[in-house]
């Protein structure tokens, strides 16, 4: 497909998920900046549901950037430990909050080049803390969900997600760079899943170049 092939794909496909899921939102819990980071780092390779069950507790307890930065490594692993991969997670968290405390002030940073000198955070990360924290919609946050859709919708022939990310922000329009992660997550949690996807039930079956291979093993 031409770029503005992809372009015309990419808008048919945009609209017809906004209209099966309109209000689609952001799945993690936070009130600030500083909980936001947490759910997020927290959130790799677990679901935004059980993030937002151990988040509630913790939220309690850490409740700003000192508190992170002073947490006992061995206690704050078993904390958040249903998420899976937590001795990785918890250094991060507390390293990346030390981090913020001695190079930011105790503020999250505003800034893509400066987030991503934090432990723990890579693009994804740092575009939902930009996007959804302080309103700024800088790229496209290109998570597990995000890079299986895009793949099979023919979006993207990349598996790095940086480099789909590139791929999608060419074709994209900057008016839908926020919401497009939502939009392909719900979805892909009710309709696209990686192991069965229901194809039969799907809106964008018409329009979907991989519809014919997964209908044969769905219908």
């Amino acid at each position: 497909m031409t770029e503005a092939h992809l372009q015309k794909q990419a808008e048919a496909i945009i609209k017809l998920l906004q209209k099966e899921y309109p209000g689609s939102k952001l799945a993690l819990k936070f009130s600030n900046p500083l909980e936001l980071l947490v759910s997020t780092i927290l959130s790799a390779q677990c679901t935004d549901e059980r993030v937002n069950r151990v988040t509630k507790d913790l939220f309690k307890k850490y409740k700003n950037v000192n508190d992170y930065a002073g947490a006992n490594l061995k206690k704050f692993e078993e904390e958040i430990r249903p998420t899976g991969f937590y001795k990785n997670k918890a250094r991060n968290i507390i390293s990346a909050s030390q981090q913020i405390l001695k190079r930011f002030n105790g503020k999250i940073p505003q800034a893509m080049e400066e987030l991503l000198t934090l432990a723990g955070v890579g693009r994804k990360t740092a575009n939902i803390i930009l996007t959804f924290a302080f309103g700024k919609v800088e790229g496209i946050a290109v998570d597990t969900h995000v890079m299986r859709l895009s793949q099979r919708l023919g979006l993207s022939k990349n598996n790095n997600a940086d480099k789909i990310e590139k791929d999608l922000v060419k074709i994209i329009p900057k008016k839908y760079w926020k919401n497009f992660n939502t939009l392909l997550v719900v979805h892909g949690r009710k309709v696209c899943s990686a192991r069965r996807p229901f194809c039969s039930e799907c809106v964008l079956k018409n329009i979907c170049p991989s519809f014919k291979v997964f209908s044969k093993i769905t219908i």
